[in-house]
């Protein structure tokens, strides 16, 4: 019971964490299964009942959440399609080398992954603009002075 207990434990700590790091609503429904299961193995529930509960709340939660997902989508078409970043100024915070692999900007109070739009290794201090948000990656090209 109590490694059951673990198991589950870790794992909704794992996809919790994991849910945070992304915010994309990937994780969240599994961690609510596993926390559900973790319930399970506290009450006693045999291993293959833990699976199943952890399998049915995470769809069913999945299942009842997608209406609303859409819904939100639906009334919020701006969210997908437009950056507010994308125009602005930025500063290179560590040098840019697409080849490395490497590279941060700031941009407003907020660091960003980054990567050069033109393959240039843009070194550290360079104002650049950003021409694209990709996930979390900001595409920039040197500012024209």
């Amino acid at each position: 019971m109590v490694s059951a207990m673990l198991f589950w434990g870790i794992l909704f700590v794992i996809l919790v964490v994991l849910e945070l790091c992304t915010m994309q609503l990937i994780s969240v429904w599994f961690a609510a299964g596993a926390l559900a299961a973790f319930i399970g193995a506290a009450v006693e529930l045999n291993p293959l009942g833990q699976c199943i509960l952890f399998v049915a709340v995470s769809f069913a939660l999945l299942l009842l959440s997608l209406p609303l997902l859409k819904k939100f989508r639906a009334s919020n078409p701006n969210t997908k399609t437009v950056d507010p970043d994308v125009g602005k100024d930025a500063t290179v915070t560590e040098e840019i080398d697409n080849g490395a692999s490497t590279g941060r900007v700031k941009i407003g109070d907020s660091n960003w992954r980054a990567r050069s739009a033109q393959d240039a290794v843009i070194p550290i201090g360079t104002i650049v603009t950003v021409t694209k948000i990709d996930g979390t990656t900001a595409y920039v090209t040197e500012k024209n002075n």
